[in-house]
């Protein structure tokens, strides 16, 4: 296994944070094709399906902050342990459930458990890495963050095929069991004894007070979180948009879907080479502008009906592409200046970004259409606000 490791040119433990980070896309992507076999074996609507979703996303912006201060002070194993153990009872909650409104519940737990997988993998990357090398690392990441993306809606869509949508659920459970173990089996604790935090409600709140009042760390999490949100807009609409809309098969579905995760991918490694000659207060203004390019494209073309599935296939892969760049290194940058306080910056963080797409992905489903204005307008709008943040935490 560790030969395998170092085959792909990165460390052991940076493949086993990026397997534990790739819980939150899987969770996410996975169940998509089967949205519409959830609500009529359910007897659910459509929107009611799609908030499954949005509560999945609030959990996790909401469990994070809990994380961070953990993390600060009982290391990162424990917690991420934890996490893990709730996200598999979870899972086999979700495949169990006989009720939209017990999936509801059931996907909220599961979000708190796999919100671990958000906040640890970050700190442990600052833990090792400076901040460009952290922003190169992260980038590397999302290379196995993205392919999650790919093959969780594809996987999803045969194995709907195969053993109806609760099948999903199962296949989350069993792949948790399995990071669970190789964590046990192969991760170190990272945080050094000095730099332990004591666990307390006013250090808590002194910590995440410092965070707030840092302009320059809430704009560039903001920057990252406004990206994610039009990312996590299209993957609330895309089911809708695709296969009610357009008429596209649910069993190829997730071909469409793994094409914009291509690009996202493609874009995280593009800017990982440039990280070598370039920082990453350098690159993020280019590729924020051409974020909101793509956001407002695809805005002036609902407006004027002219989307198509190509026409809108093409705005998505601009906008993912740029979101590749965006993500990693405005992470990098949030983190720079909070190496004292890693877990609850990375909570924060996360925090921020997730709360961003869970409001997108909730004013998606709440707009009952199968048009692409929707997800038009939030592209439009989230493209557009990442430029202002972005421009925003240069200056400060």
């Amino acid at each position: 296994m560790a030969a395998w490791f170092k085959s792909l040119g990165m460390p052991g433990w940076l493949v086993l944070m990026g397997a534990v980070t790739a819980i939150g896309p899987v969770s996410v992507d996975m169940y998509l094709p089967a949205f519409p076999a959830i609500a009529a074996s359910l007897g659910a609507t459509s929107g009611q399906v799609e908030r499954t979703l949005a509560v999945y996303l609030a959990g996790m912006a909401l469990a994070q902050i809990f994380y961070g201060p953990l993390t600060d002070r009982y290391g990162r194993k424990p917690p991420l342990f934890a996490g893990l153990a709730l996200y598999i009872a979870a899972s086999a909650g979700c495949a169990l459930a006989q009720s939209v409104e017990m999936l509801t519940i059931c996907r909220l737990a599961q979000a708190m458990g796999g919100a671990a997988g958000m906040v640890i993998p970050r700190a442990v990357i600052r833990d090792h890495y400076d901040t460009q090398e952290a922003a190169r690392a992260l980038s590397m990441l999302m290379l196995i963050m993205g392919v999650a993306p790919i093959l969780a809606p594809l996987v999803g869509g045969q194995i709907l095929l195969v053993t109806g949508w609760r099948g999903s659920f199962v296949f989350m459970t069993l792949g948790a069991l399995a990071l669970l173990l190789m964590a046990s089996r192969m991760m170190t604790e990272s945080l050094k004894p000095e730099r332990v935090i004591p666990l307390s409600a006013g250090n808590i709140l002194r910590t995440y007070a410092i965070l707030l009042r840092d302009r320059r760390f809430c704009a560039y999490a903001l920057s990252g979180g406004m990206g994610s949100a039009g990312m996590f807009g299209y993957i609330v609409a895309s089911p809708r948009i695709f296969i009610e809309h357009f008429g596209v098969a649910p069993q190829y579905y997730g071909f469409l879907f793994g094409l914009n995760a291509v690009c996202l991918i493609i874009g995280s490694q593009v800017n990982a080479r440039l990280l070598r000659t370039r920082r990453p207060e350098q690159i993020l203004p280019w590729v924020l502008r051409a974020m909101m390019a793509a956001g407002l494209t695809s805005l002036a073309l609902a407006l004027l009906g002219w989307t198509t599935l190509p026409a809108m296939i093409g705005c998505l892969m601009a906008f993912l592409f740029s979101q590749g760049f965006v993500n990693p290194n405005s992470a990098a940058m949030a983190l720079a200046d909070h190496g004292r306080h890693l877990g609850s910056a990375s909570a924060m963080l996360g925090t921020m970004i997730i709360s961003c797409g869970a409001l997108s992905g909730l004013l998606v489903s709440l707009w009952q259409t199968d048009s692409p204005m929707p997800l038009s307008i939030v592209l439009g709008i989230c493209g557009s606000l990442a430029w202002l943040a972005g421009r925003i935490a240069r200056r400060t």
